[in-house]
């Protein structure tokens, strides 16, 4: 898997400075260039397109061998002795440790894989097209008032105060997401769980615990997941109305910031195009968070909800019956 993200990071590589050559050729009117140049383009294109697949192909390896083990683990500890008998949970999310097993399980191990994948692609992004930022960029000088002032390696400045300013307003804007993903998923294993109970407890009931009764628990359950959605809803169009600006200005943000270097004949429209595209690459590795904010947030929630589940399970083997209204304290203080 990290073999896939050097592979690939080699490719953007080549295709960066592909780029250069390719639109000089193209401000040139050089038709011979031009044809060179596209054959080129086909077989890194097509190396990009297999490392891709492999890259697929070995995330989700790593994902599924990871989710059998841990939840393999799990349910190897929850039926042994009968656990699951045993475990009591207070009254909300926490009294269905199937919907823990059987979805919590399969985000808390999904969800970071993904994210440290794409987290080690943004690192290595960074580190290697500031470089091509700093080299072809060079330095800037602006006349203020009569006087030269120079502004040193300015892409890679610009770069980094325009991609802190972005990551510090999705932070502001979507400082509740995880409190509130977390409030969504609680709703919805809820949800579950009391249509859950009210089958078990018909098979084991042959007297009616009436309909209305059953439709206002069932409908409580429902309308409290349906608010939960709309908090998640409210926060998710705030961010993404900074992340889907971010989309329509970064590019133009770039083509500005090398304007001034074009119009006076110091940057070819090849280097305009090579900056511009290692720009936006090292703009999206250092907006990481602010891309995968929403996705974190989610993720976090079934990773503490697996954790508190094991926790319950170590207090077992530890002898220990953890009493069910001091069950979340000690939860909570162990997991931070």
């Amino acid at each position: 898997m990290v073999a896939t993200v050097f592979l690939q990071l080699a490719i953007q590589y080549r295709l960066n400075f592909w780029s250069r050559d390719f639109f000089d050729a193209f401000g040139r009117r050089d038709g011979p260039g031009l044809r060179a140049a596209a054959l080129i383009f086909v077989p890194l294109a097509g190396s990009s397109i297999v490392v891709a697949a492999l890259a697929v192909w070995a995330r989700m390896t790593a994902q599924i061998k990871w989710r059998a083990w841990v939840t393999e683990d799990i349910i190897d500890r929850w039926l042994a002795n009968d656990r699951f008998r045993q475990l009591r949970f207070p009254a909300g999310e926490d009294q269905n440790p199937e919907y823990r097993i059987a979805e919590d399980a399969r985000v808390a191990t999904d969800a970071p894989i993904g994210l440290t994948f794409g987290l080690l692609t943004a690192l290595l992004n960074a580190a290697v097209f500031i470089g091509i930022l700093w080299n072809v960029g060079g330095d800037l000088v602006v006349n203020i008032y009569g006087y030269n002032l120079t502004v040193p390696k300015y892409l890679v400045i610009s770069v980094a105060v325009y991609s802190t300013l972005l990551s510090v307003v999705v932070t502001i804007i979507g400082r509740r997401l995880i409190r509130v993903y977390a409030a969504k998923n609680a709703a919805e294993a809820q949800f579950r769980s009391v249509g859950s109970h009210l089958r078990e407890r018909a098979k084991i009931s042959a007297v009616s615990q009436g309909e209305p009764e059953q439709h206002n628990l069932m409908n409580n359950s429902l309308h409290e997941l349906l608010d939960r959605w709309r908090l998640l809803r409210h926060q998710l169009v705030r961010t993404t109305l900074v992340s889907h600006g971010n989309v329509l200005l970064a590019p133009v943000v770039a083509w500005i910031l090398c304007a001034p270097k074009y119009l006076v004949g110091t940057m070819s429209l090849g280097d305009v195009a090579q900056a511009t595209a290692a720009f936006l690459t090292v703009q999206t590795a250092l907006n990481w968070l602010v891309d995968n904010y929403p996705a974190v947030a989610d993720c976090l929630s079934p990773v503490n909800r697996v954790a508190s589940l094991l926790i319950a399970l170590d207090e077992f083997d530890r002898g220990e019956q953890l009493q069910p209204n001091n069950f979340n304290s000690v939860s909570d203080s162990k997991l931070h």
